[in-house]
């Protein structure tokens, strides 16, 4: 069995690797074995960045996370303070925090799926329960942290193997796509920020069960795809998923072909890319019939939701700013009701310079434009409250835009003429 006591004391901080010791011998002191799990010990013979630590408990997990934050050895050491735990006794799971450390705690258990796409059932188990119910076996390794035997590492299922020898995105049994689908695109998410493959079987059968997404609901699909395009380079991921024909299972007009990828490019470029928006490049084409069965499947709601209604209406009103010579105004009022990630979103998807160019004009400068007089100014000069004065507001906006008006006086000028024309 191998150890890896030593590349975990030269791949992780000082402080980590304390308070992993004081936890495992906290564990056995109760009589209980405890794992380093996961994506962490994966990320370690990887040599990459650790970004998520879990702990595997052959126990009660949030009893130990309690006892953790209230060691003294952990709190003297650091002089932090007693730590922060949070419990979900339903789950069996606790997360831990103290200063830097953000762990979550976990009671081993077994998982057994009643139909494809639910929740499983789950029960206290062992270490090779827990790494049986996982999804790949790059990711169903474990690194014991007893006292007796700190480092070495448990891998039942070959990941090692997978990830030295083979370089592969591996499933751990026949049912695993069927049984929670979600695993289709964490495949693929895997497979390329990971620089692997999928191992011919896998790919076989994910390919054979892609239509088992139907069984996932919308919270759970749209949390996946939100995870593939918060990656690096998610336009990697998407391609690969239409080539696979996942994107095609979640909605038929779902790309992720050269298009996307040189929109995705052009928005990091511009320090603008977020989940969000690549999310408004993605349906940037569909009708507003595609946008509503999308929302609908994915469960999307607040200010995504009314972003994406917008991009086929702004669509419609992209026309009218093909125009060089249209004044600031003409561009506030064909723009002012969208949001400004619809806008970025449809500037990066336009092939017009001249459009491009109006709707950057907006989000740089237009959108920022105000008078210096507001509605308090207007009511000391004597006009009254409602619509009206609304109306002079904007009026007031559009001639600096214009730049009709420059100083206060200006515009004091402009209200008054107004005035005397109503």
């Amino acid at each position: 069995m191998e150890n890896l006591d030593f590349e975990m004391r030269r791949c992780l901080p000082a402080e980590l690797i304390a308070f992993l010791h004081i936890a495992g011998e906290k564990a056995g002191a109760q009589e209980q074995k405890l794992y380093l799990v996961g994506g962490a010990v994966r990320d370690l013979l990887l040599h990459r960045p650790i970004l998520d630590l879990d702990l595997v408990v052959e126990g009660d997990a949030p009893y130990l996370a309690r006892q953790l934050a209230k060691s003294d050895r952990m709190g003297e050491e650091k002089g932090k303070g007693e730590g922060r735990v949070t419990v979900h006794r339903q789950f069996g799971t606790a997360k831990f925090r103290r200063g830097g450390l953000n762990i979550d705690v976990i009671t081993a258990r077994s998982e057994i799926y009643s139909q494809p796409g639910a929740l499983p059932t789950v029960q206290p188990g062992t270490i090779q329960d827990d790494l049986l119910r996982r999804d790949f076996s790059i990711n169903a390794m474990a690194i014991d942290l007893s006292p007796a035997s700190f480092g070495q590492l448990l891998d039942p299922h070959g990941g090692w193997n997978d990830l030295e020898q083979r370089r592969n995105v591996r499933i751990l049994y026949e049912r695993s796509f069927i049984d929670d689908a979600t695993r289709i695109l964490r495949a693929i998410r895997y497979e390329k920020r990971l620089g692997l493959t999928l191992e011919k079987n896998t790919e076989r059968l994910l390919r054979e069960h892609i239509s088992m997404l139907d069984t996932i609901s919308g919270d759970r699909i749209r949390h996946e795809l939100e995870l593939i395009l918060k990656e690096d380079i998610p336009e990697q991921i998407l391609e690969r998923a239409e080539v696979l024909g996942v994107l095609q299972q979640l909605h038929p007009s779902l790309r992720g072909n050269g298009w996307v990828a040189e929109r995705f490019r052009k928005a990091r470029q511009k320090a603008i890319a977020d989940s969000a928006l690549y999310l408004l490049l993605l349906t940037c084409h569909f009708s507003e019939a595609d946008i509503e069965h999308l929302i609908a499947r994915l469960k999307i709601v607040g200010e995504l939701g009314r972003n994406m209604r917008q991009v086929p209406r702004l669509t419609e009103v992209l026309p009218s700013l093909d125009d060089n010579a249209l004044p600031p105004s003409g561009i506030y009022r064909l723009l002012k009701r969208y949001h400004p990630k619809t806008i970025a979103a449809c500037s990066l998807a336009s092939n017009s310079a001249i459009i491009r160019s109006n709707l950057e004009r907006y989000l740089n400068h237009i959108c920022y434009v105000k008078p210096l007089m507001d509605g308090e100014d207007l009511i000391n000069m004597g006009v009254k409250p409602g619509p009206r004065l609304g109306s002079m507001l904007e009026t007031l906006r559009e001639a600096r835009l214009n730049g009709q008006v420059i100083t206060k006086e200006d515009e004091e000028a402009l209200v008054r003429q107004l005035m005397r024309n109503h």
